[in-house]
């Protein structure tokens, strides 16, 4: 199958595109803005609310009459440009398929490893997200607004959460499987220096022997993998690994301490104040879209990780008041290994989390609601200093095909590390309402992961979809579902390749996620808990219909409170999902007749965690046979606090040899 790198066939059709769409935009921006100067966000409410001589309602007064002349003389132009851009739909490509060509901007592409599918597995990690990237106008509906600056930000935390260095902590003693998060305060900080090193001796104490992986290392796997039992194959190069052992707790002399704050931290200056101080600047926050590049939201240091264990700042040379506060305190991974393996949490094969970070050496990212095609392309443009592959402006427009006219695309986007092989995309047909105007379908992909020693690929699936967004379309979305169902069937059947002159090709995993607009504790949402897909497919979140497990929590925030000083910070969003009364006060829970439609002050008994409506599912069927595939870990990422108002989610696959029968 041939991937689209251009939404038309020719340059001619690109160029007549342009000149339509020319016409077209001025009206369009105009109308986008005078009615967004109409829709306020809590948060513009609350700034105006400090302006004594209301000077936005005079704004407004000089601002729309100007406006609507403007529009008026617009839209001729405008109605000329349709009637040229609408039959172009009709040769339009259903995406378009972008790909780095100069490697030597990508952080995380050059890190990838060639999986040659030997006894010790790989680890894929895979991520979804509602960006809510509409039409300025229409985003304010859902309380968050400058879609083209939010959508540079999205981009950029992503990227930089994941490309950050992994930082794993293992404990191999079967004795000494504790540890305390303090201890590992000052272990990574981007800023070396001699209170770095003394930071590291106090705070190492408990530690007998540990290593640190750079980021062109790789060669001694088969000392990690005697020392830890379970390294994995073709990790990735930056992943740091402290490796606690320890039969006596015997301490580190100051020199080793020394070795490694030397190899953790980039010694670029001193450090002035401690990271209990950086704490307490970080106070009073202003929303995290309205920050500029390298604030809390940015993550432009590399060193940040998923745990409360390690506190970094970024940044180079010494540091004033100024640019402590807009620094995030960030955090690394423990990983406790012993003679048996164990888990953080005895009630589950896996660990799950809520995480300030996306998380390190994210693999593939699927995206919803990026409606906007100029957000699309700022967010691509960010993305790909860590993405390789992307596909986007994935949709259909017009009456192409359907019989209700489609106004914007499906608002799907997909970025990989792993070469895509194969991509289809298919539009619902039964869309209502409000959701018909837009094409929301699903997004196959077939993506190439490694090879095994005969030469016979190593390929996996990834289905992404957004389902019908209204209240009591229960029926539509199960209509939508068996859709899902069958395309995926016939994209696989179609891609499958098993021929004498191509090998047959070994299927790792097949994944599937994106938003479904139902929950699984909802009395309103049966029929979609019960449907056929979770016979087939996994989800690691679910105990069963109408039941999800204790840990799991919602992914649907409040609109109302993104603004609040408890949410409006990764941080400070990650200690209030924690918190049960933070999660009753600022996600929204599914729907019952007995509950109020305000969710702060609520003192009757919710049910479950909040509304879960962004799903990460996985298939154990369809798969190799003489592989296995497990969840490693399941996260709630908080780094998106104040640009939308969903959770993102992430999961981390482990495929491996099956254990034979004994």
């Amino acid at each position: 199958m041939v991937l689209y790198t251009s939404p038309f066939p020719n340059g001619f059709l690109s160029a007549l595109h342009s000149f339509s769409w020319g016409l077209i935009f001025p009206c369009y921006w105009i109308g986008d803005r005078l009615v967004g100067s109409f829709v306020p966000t809590t948060y513009e409410k609350r700034q105006r609310g400090d302006d004594p001589c209301y000077f936005h309602a005079l704004c407004i007064i000089i601002t729309t009459p100007i406006y609507l002349a403007l529009l008026a003389v617009s839209l001729p132009f405008a109605l000329i440009g349709f009637l040229l851009w609408s039959p172009l739909q009709s040769t339009r490509r259903p995406y378009v398929y972008s790909r780095v060509q100069d490697k030597s901007h990508i952080h995380g592409s050059t890190l990838l490893t060639e999986w040659k599918a030997s006894s010790n597995g790989k680890s894929f990690c895979f991520g979804s997200a509602n960006v809510c990237l509409l039409p300025d106008s229409l985003a304010r509906l859902n309380n968050v607004f400058n879609t083209q600056a939010r959508a540079k930000e999205i981009g950029r935390r992503i990227r930089n959460g994941a490309s950050r260095p992994q930082i794993k902590i293992y404990i191999d003693s079967p004795t000494n499987t504790s540890i305390s998060a303090a201890s590992f305060s000052s272990l990574v900080s981007p800023q070396g220096g001699e209170s770095n090193n003394r930071a590291v001796n106090a705070g190492l104490k408990r530690t007998t022997s540990m290593e640190y992986k750079g980021d062109n290392s790789g060669s001694n796997n088969s000392e990690e993998n005697k020392a830890g039992g379970e390294a994995n194959e073709g990790e990735d190069g930056n992943t740091c690994i402290v490796r606690i052992g320890g039969e006596d707790n015997g301490h580190i002399s100051d020199p080793e301490a020394d070795g490694l704050g030397g190899q953790v931290n980039n010694n670029k200056g001193p450090v002035d104040r401690s990271p209990e101080a950086e704490a307490e600047s970080l106070k009073g926050q202003t929303p995290n879209h309205k920050q500029k590049e390298g604030d809390s939201g940015s993550l432009d240091s590399y060193t940040a990780s998923r745990e409360s264990l390690v506190k970094a700042r970024a940044g180079d040379g010494p540091v004033d008041q100024s640019t402590i506060n807009s620094k995030l305190l960030y955090k690394a991974s423990l990983m406790k290994k012993t003679s048996v393996r164990k888990k953080r949490n005895t009630d589950e094969p896996f660990d799950h989390e809520i995480s300030a970070f996306f998380p390190a050496n994210l693999d593939f990212l699927c995206l919803q609601e990026v409606f906007d095609k100029r957000a699309a392309e700022k967010l691509k443009d960010q993305l790909h200093h860590y993405f390789e592959y992307i596909l986007y402006d994935v949709g259909v427009y017009s009456c192409h095909g359907h019989c209700t006219f489609k106004f914007v695309n499906s608002g799907l986007l997909f970025a990989s590390r792993y070469p895509v092989m194969d991509a289809a995309y298919h539009c619902y047909p039964n869309g209502k309402g409000t959701d018909s105007l837009s094409s929301k379908g699903a997004l196959f992909l077939k993506v190439q992961v490694g090879s095994t020693p005969q030469d016979q690929r190593i390929v996996g699936y990834i289905s992404c979809t957004h389902l019908q967004a209204l209240a009591g379309d229960t029926t539509v979305r199960c209509e939508q579902l068996d859709l899902l169902q069958d395309w995926l069937a016939d994209f696989r059947k179609s891609t499958s390749s098993s021929s004498t002159a191509n090998p047959e090709e070994l299927v790792a995993f097949d994944v599937l996620c994106g938003d479904l607009n139902f929950d699984n504790c909802s009395s309103d949402d049966k029929l979609e808990q019960q449907h056929s897909l979770f016979t087939r497919y996994k989800d690691p979140c679910r105990i069963g219909p109408g039941e999800d497990k204790s840990w799991a929590i919602g992914t649907l925030l409040d609109p109302e409170g993104l603004y609040d000083e408890e949410v409006c910070t990764p941080d400070n969003l990650q200690k209030t999902m924690e918190s049960e009364d933070g999660r009753k006060a600022f996600l929204v829970f599914p729907t019952s007749k007995s509950h109020a439609s305000s969710q702060k002050g609520r003192k009757g008994a919710l049910k479950g965690n909040g509304r879960r409506i962004d799903y990460m599912l996985y298939a154990e069927e369809g798969l190799y046979l003489e592989w296995k595939v497990e969840v490693e870990e399941f996260s709630f990422i908080t780094q998106l606090a104040g640009l939308t108002d969903h959770l993102p989610v992430a999961m981390r696959l482990m495929v491996s040899m099956g254990e034979e029968d004994s």
